[in-house]
C-alpha cells in the first residue's frame, strides 16, 4: 500500500500545469477527467501557455483554464509584471489543495513555494534539489521513451494514490458549436459530406518530421485514382504554406484543400467528419485520436511509443533502421530523416486501403 497517499475527500480545488506545445497538452486531457472521476466534489484548473488553449478549452472536467501568454514580453518589464501579477492573484485566491505539475517548468516550482498546496506532485529527473524538494510527492520516471506521454502523466496521479481506469484515460478535445457550424459551412461550399472524405495534413511544426512532397504527391494522386475524395490542411505558417502549394503543383487531379485557413478548434471539427486522418507525429495525429477518427501516421526520428496515436485505430508506419528513433533534426542534422524518405507510397496507400475496410467491417 502507498503510505503517503493524499486524502481525495480533503482535496476542493486542484491546479494542473502543463507548459508545452499543444500536442502534449491535449495528451495531459486524461489527467482532468480522471481527477474528476475520483474526486467529483473537487474544480480542476488548468495553467497552460496562452496558444495552447484549445487543446482544454470546453473540457467537461473543467473548472478554470489559466493562461500565460509568451506575447506578454513584448509589453516591457513593467507590462509582464502586470500581467504575471494579475494571473499569481487570480491562482491565489483559488486556495488550491493540490498541484499537479506535469512538466519540468521552474514556473510550476514557483507556484508551488507561493500557493502552498497542501500537496504537490511532479516527475522525478534532473531537475536540481531545490526543484524537486519543491514538491511533497516525485514520481519516477521510465527511460528511453518506451512509456506513452499519456501514461507518464498519469504517473503523477497514480504516485497520489490515484489508479485510473483503462475506461478513463481517453483524449477529450471539444471542438464547440462556432467552430462545427463554420466547417460545416465549409464543406458545402466544397460539396463534401461528412464521412465522404480522407483528411491529409502533411505538414509539421518541425518540417524533419514530413514526408518527401513527391511521395505525398504520389499518395494522393493513387487515393483519388481509387475514388476516394481528398482534403488538405496545415497551419497558416509560410513554409507549411509552400509545401501545401508544391504538393499541389504535383497532383494530376486537384483536390481540396483548406491549408491555413483553419483555427484548432475549426481543425478539430474538421478531422471528426473525415472518415480517415493521415499525417505525421504533430498535433493533428493527437486531436484525430482523440476524436477517434481512424488515423495512419508516419513516424520518422521521433518515439512512437511515447507519441502514437492513443486509444484509436490506426496504423503507425516507420521504416526499421538501428538508428531509429534518433530524436534528432534530420540525419546528421540536415532537416531531412532517411527513416521518413524510405517509407513508399504504395505502403501507406495499402494501410489505408486496410484501415478503412477494418473499420467498416
Amino acid at each position: 500500500m502507498l503510505k503517503d497517499a493524499i486524502d481525495l475527500s480533503a482535496v476542493r480545488r486542484v491546479l494542473v500545469i502543463k507548459l508545452r506545445h499543444h500536442g502534449d497538452v491535449l495528451l495531459s486531457s486524461p489527467v482532468l477527467s480522471v481527477l474528476k472521476n475520483h474526486a467529483p466534489h473537487a474544480e480542476i484548473d488548468a495553467l497552460v501557455y496562452h496558444d495552447t488553449r484549445d487543446m482544454l478549452s470546453g473540457h467537461p472536467a473543467l473548472s478554470q483554464l489559466y493562461t500565460i501568454d509568451r506575447q506578454w514580453k513584448k509589453l516591457g518589464p513593467y507590462g509582464q509584471f502586470v500581467a504575471e501579477w494579475q494571473l499569481f492573484l487570480a491562482l491565489k485566491d483559488r486556495q488550491y489543495d493540490l498541484i499537479v505539475h506535469l512538466t519540468n517548468h521552474k514556473r510550476g516550482a514557483w507556484l508551488v513555494r507561493l500557493l502552498q498546496p497542501r500537496w504537490s506532485v511532479v516527475a522525478a529527473g534532473n531537475y536540481g534539489k531545490w526543484f524537486l524538494n519543491s514538491f511533497t510527492h516525485r514520481h519516477a520516471l521510465v527511460p528511453g521513451g518506451r512509456r506513452h506521454t499519456v501514461e507518464v502523466h498519469l504517473d503523477a496521479l497514480r504516485r497520489l494514490g490515484i489508479q485510473p481506469g483503462t475506461h478513463e484515460r481517453k483524449l477529450t478535445l471539444i471542438p464547440g458549436e462556432r467552430a462545427e457550424a463554420q466547417v460545416h459551412d465549409k464543406l458545402a461550399q466544397l460539396g463534401l459530406a461528412t464521412g465522404g472524405f480522407i483528411l491529409i495534413h502533411p505538414t509539421s511544426r518541425w518540417m524533419f518530421k514530413t514526408w518527401p512532397v513527391s511521395q505525398m504527391a504520389l499518395l494522393i494522386d493513387r487515393l483519388t485514382a481509387a475514388g476516394h475524395q481528398v482534403v488538405l490542411t496545415s497551419a497558416p505558417d509560410k513554409e507549411e504554406l509552400a509545401m501545401l502549394e508544391q504538393i499541389q503543383g504535383l497532383l494530376k487531379r486537384p483536390v481540396s484543400s483548406l491549408a491555413g485557413q483553419l483555427s484548432l478548434k475549426e481543425l478539430a471539427a474538421l478531422i471528426a467528419r473525415a472518415k480517415l486522418f493521415l499525417g505525421m507525429d504533430s498535433v493533428p495525429m493527437h486531436m484525430a485520436a482523440a476524436l477517434q477518427v481512424p488515423t495512419v501516421v508516419l513516424f520518422g526520428p521521433t518515439f512512437s511509443n511515447e507519441w502514437g496515436p492513443w486509444q484509436v485505430r490506426s496504423r503507425v508506419m516507420a521504416t526499421e533502421m538501428s538508428c531509429r528513433p534518433c530524436g534528432r533534426d534530420g540525419c546528421g542534422g540536415s532537416k531531412v530523416s532517411e527513416c521518413l524518405s524510405m517509407i513508399l507510397p504504395d505502403q501507406v496507400f495499402a494501410e489505408i486501403e486496410s484501415l478503412l475496410q477494418e473499420v467498416s467491417a
